[in-house]
């Protein structure tokens, strides 16, 4: 009876040592870690809604900054905020003419900002006048000409809209804006609405003005 047991017991240790050898193998193999994979998918997600958030208050405080420049008639400030190297376009109404809009490098700006040169820098809605002013004017009566300090703010939105072509994201496409309304009144039965928008693009890791767009009903 003995003889029969030995090589039943012989096989169950050759089993053994089998499988034995066989999970310390499997265990030498580099496994796909999906555990990591799916934490780092969870981390590459915040990281991007973080740089979003971040991106998003950052320019909310350049429009803030070029407000309040506006607002204190610092335009001083107000010039190194304009791009280096693109320089600021002004458009006095939605519609942007890459043509006839009044365009100045930093440089320029900064050079005729302290004299009395006047531009001209569009044309009325309805009369078709043209409108001459030196820069000061034309900043603080045409595109500050309400406190839009107190205004309703969005980032990549409009609010404002009247029967004016607004062709802002036709002409800076990858650019990012910022615009502030203030809504019309009763009393004119709420069409003496104004808003003031600002094209952001970064340069060496800021935020510069491009564009500055004002906007109101039109005829």
């Amino acid at each position: 009876m003995k003889k029969r047991f030995i090589p039943l017991l012989a096989m169950s240790t050759v089993l053994v040592l089998s499988v034995a050898t066989a999970c310390k193998k499997e265990a030498g193999k580099p496994v796909p870690n999906q555990i990591d994979s799916i934490a780092q998918n969870k981390v590459d997600s915040a990281g991007t809604v973080q740089n979003n958030v971040n991106k998003e208050a950052v320019l909310k405080q350049a429009n803030d900054e070029v407000l309040k420049a506006l607002k204190d008639k610092d335009y001083t400030t107000f010039a190194s905020l304009i791009h280096p190297e693109k320089g600021v376009r002004f458009s006095m109404y939605a519609y942007v003419d890459v043509k006839e809009d009044k365009h100045f490098s930093k440089a320029d700006f900064e050079k005729y900002l302290p004299t009395k040169t006047l531009f001209t820098w569009g044309a009325h809605d309805g009369s078709g006048d043209p409108y001459k002013a030196t820069i000061n004017d034309y900043l603080s009566k045409w595109v500050f000409s309400k406190d839009f300090t107190t205004a309703q703010y969005s980032l990549n939105k409009f609010i404002g809209g009247g029967n004016s072509l607004n062709n802002l994201k036709e002409i800076y496409p990858k650019d990012d804006f910022t615009e502030n309304y203030i809504k019309g009144t009763e009393k004119y039965g709420n069409m003496d609405w104004k808003t003031v928008r600002f094209v952001f693009e970064e340069f060496q890791g800021k935020y510069y003005l491009v564009a500055v767009l004002n906007d109101q009903w039109t005829i």
